[in-house]
C-alpha cells in the first residue's frame, strides 16, 4: 500500500511546489524584481543547496571531469537552465502564470521532434505508437497557437473569497501587458530550448552517471552565465537587493524547493516507478496553478486559454502513451531475443554432450 501511496503523494507535492513557484515568482516580478536577476539568484541558491547531496551521495563514484564533458556541461547549462529559465521568467512577466505553465507542457512534443531530427527517436508513422506521438505533437502545437493568439470570452468562475491585499496591490501596480505576444513567444522558444537540453543530457547521462553531481555542475555554470547576462541589462544595486521579503523568499523558494528538493523527489520516484510515471503528473501543475492564480491573484480564465490548455494536455498524453507502447514493444522484443539466445545455447550444450 505504501509503495503506491507514497510516490503518488510526493509527485502531487512536487507539482504543488512548482505551482507555488509560478505564483511567488509572478508576485516578485510584479513587485519590480527583474526576471533576469531572479533567475540568477535561483541558480545561486540551487547550486548551494544541491552541492551537499552531490558530495554526500556521489563524491566517490562520480567520473572525472574531462574537456569534452566540460564542453557538454556548458551546453547543458546554456540550454537546460540559462536559456530556458530566462525566457520562462520573461514570458511569465508578460503573460499569466497559467499561460506560462500551459505552454511549458509543449516540452514532450518538442523533445520528440528534436529527438527524431537527431535520430534518437524513430518516427514509425505506420505503427500506433508512432501515430500517437505525431498526433500528440500536432495537438500540442495547435493548442499553443490557440492559447497564444486567441483569448475569447472570460469564463465566469466568480470571484475568490480570499482577499490578499498584498497581491491586489501588486496587481494594481503591474505595468506588464498580459495580452502581449512577447510573453507566449518567449515561453514557446524557452520550451524549445529546454527540449534541446534533453537531447544533450541523454548523451551526458551515458558518460557521467552521477545525477546529483551533474545537476550541481550545471547549476554552478548557469549561475555565472545568468549573473553576466543580468548584469548586462541591469547592474544597479537596487535591482540586486534582496531587502524585500518577497524577493528573497521567491529566489530561495525557486532555488531550494523547485530545484534541489523537487529534483531529489523526482529522482527517487523515477528509480522506483520509472520516468513515465513522473511525467504523467506534469499536467496537474497547470490545474494547480490555474486554481492558485484565480484564488490568490484573481486571474481570469479565458475560453482560448482553457481550450488551448486542454489540447496541450490531450496531446501530451498522446505522446506519453505512444512512448510507453514503444518501450513495452522494445521490452517484449528484448525478452524474445533473450529467450531465443538461451534456447540456442541450450541446443549447443546438448549437442556437445551428445
Amino acid at each position: 500500500m505504501a509503495d503506491a501511496v507514497v510516490p503518488f503523494l510526493l509527485m502531487v507535492a512536487v507539482q504543488l511546489v512548482y505551482a507555488g513557484m509560478n505564483i511567488s515568482s509572478k508576485l516578485a516580478i510584479q513587485a519590480g524584481m527583474n526576471p533576469l536577476v531572479l533567475v540568477a539568484y535561483r541558480q545561486l541558491f540551487a547550486t548551494v543547496s544541491i552541492a551537499p547531496f552531490a558530495y554526500w551521495l556521489e563524491w566517490n563514484t562520480a567520473p572525472r571531469m574531462t574537456k569534452q564533458l566540460l564542453f557538454r556541461f556548458i551546453l547543458s547549462s546554456l540550454t537546460g537552465v540559462t536559456g530556458n529559465q530566462i525566457l520562462f521568467f520573461v514570458g511569465l512577466k508578460y503573460s499569466t502564470a497559467t499561460i506560462a505553465v500551459a505552454l511549458s507542457n509543449l516540452l514532450p512534443a518538442f523533445t520528440f521532434v528534436l529527438a527524431v531530427i537527431f535520430r534518437q527517436e524513430n518516427l514509425r508513422i505506420k505503427k500506433k505508437c508512432g501515430m500517437a506521438k505525431v498526433i500528440g505533437t500536432v495537438l500540442c502545437v495547435g493548442g499553443a497557437l490557440l492559447l497564444s493568439f486567441y483569448h475569447g470570452k472570460s469564463i465566469g468562475l466568480g470571484q475568490s473569497s480570499i482577499h490578499w491585499r498584498y497581491a491586489e496591490r501588486m496587481e494594481a501596480n503591474d505595468s506588464s501587458s498580459k495580452s502581449n505576444f512577447i510573453g507566449p513567444l518567449s515561453l514557446i522558444v524557452g520550451t524549445l530550448i529546454w527540449a534541446g537540453w534533453f537531447i544533450i543530457q541523454a548523451d551526458i547521462s551515458k558518460n557521467f552517471p552521477a545525477p546529483y553531481t551533474s545537476t550541481g555542475y550545471m547549476c554552478f555554470l548557469a549561475t555565472f552565465q545568468c549573473i553576466i547576462i543580468a548584469l548586462c541589462f541591469d547592474h544597479s544595486a537596487s535591482a540586486w537587493s534582496l531587502h524585500n521579503t518577497l524577493r528573497l523568499s521567491s529566489a530561495l523558494y525557486a532555488g531550494v524547493a523547485c530545484t534541489a528538493l523537487a529534483y531529489c523527489l523526482m529522482t527517487w520516484a523515477i528509480e522506483r516507478k520509472g520516468p513515465l510515471y513522473v511525467s504523467v503528473f506534469i499536467p496537474l501543475q497547470l490545474v494547480l496553478t490555474a486554481v492558485l492564480s484565480w484564488a490568490l491573484l484573481r486571474e481570469k480564465l479565458f475560453v482560448g486559454t482553457a481550450v488551448g490548455s486542454l489540447l496541450i494536455i490531450v496531446g501530451l498524453y498522446f505522446v506519453l502513451w505512444g512512448k510507453s507502447k514503444e518501450v513495452d514493444t522494445k521490452d517484449v522484443k528484448g525478452t524474445i531475443k533473450g529467450n531465443e539466445t538461451d534456447m540456442k545455447n541450450d541446443r549447443i550444450e546438448l549437442q556437445s554432450y551428445a
